[in-house]
C-alpha cells in the first residue's frame, strides 16, 4: 500500500475505519515540523492499539491556535503526507475546526492520545470518547522537543 493510501476524507472516514484492526487509538495535532519528539509519540500511542488515526488541523485551524501568522510552515496536504508515510499510522484526517471532536464523533475510537503537556481531564474529548465507553490517556511529554524550539533556533 503507497501511504497516499493512508489519507483520508471526512467523508469516507467511518468506512475506513471500520475496516481498520481494532482497537482504534486516536490522536491529533499540527505536526508541522515533524521530529523525534512526534515520532516518539506516534509510536508509543501506536503501540497502545492495533490502528493509530490520525486527526490533522488545517491550515485554516493551525492558524487559530496561536503559534503565530507564518504558521503552519509546511502546508496541510505535505503534513498529511509526511505523517501518513510513518510506520505508525494508519489513517490521516484533517478538520477545520478548533478541536478534533466531530471528528472523534465519527471514529469512536477506544482511546484518545494527548502528549503530556496536556492536562488529559481538562479536555472535552476525553468527556466525549468516554461517553461511548472508550477512555483517554496523556503520553510522558519528551523533553527539549518541540516545533516552536526548533522554528526559534532556525530564526536565530
Amino acid at each position: 500500500m503507497a501511504f497516499t493510501d493512508k489519507l483520508c476524507t471526512r467523508a469516507d472516514l467511518a468506512a475506513r475505519v471500520a475496516a481498520l484492526a481494532q482497537p482504534v487509538v486516536f490522536t491529533n495535532g499540527v505536526f508541522d515540523i515533524v521530529h523525534r519528539g512526534h515520532v516518539s509519540y506516534l509510536a508509543q500511542a501506536r503501540a497502545l492499539g492495533a490502528s493509530l488515526v490520525i486527526g490533522l488541523n488545517s491550515d485554516a485551524s493551525s492558524r487559530g491556535l496561536g503559534k503565530g501568522p507564518d504558521r503552519p510552515l509546511n502546508g496541510e496536504l505535505d503534513r498529511a503526507c509526511v505523517l501518513a508515510a510513518l510506520e505508525s499510522t494508519s489513517l490521516v484526517t484533517l478538520f477545520d475546526e478548533a478541536t478534533p471532536i466531530e471528528l472523534l464523533k465519527l471514529v469512536r475510537p477506544q482511546l484518545y492520545v494527548k502528549g503530556g503537556d496536556y492536562d488529559i481531564e481538562a479536555l472535552e474529548e476525553t468527556a466525549w470518547v468516554r461517553s461511548w465507553g472508550g477512555d483517554a490517556k496523556a503520553l510522558a511529554f519528551v523533553e527539549g522537543y518541540s516545533t516552536t524550539a526548533l522554528v526559534g533556533r532556525i530564526r536565530g
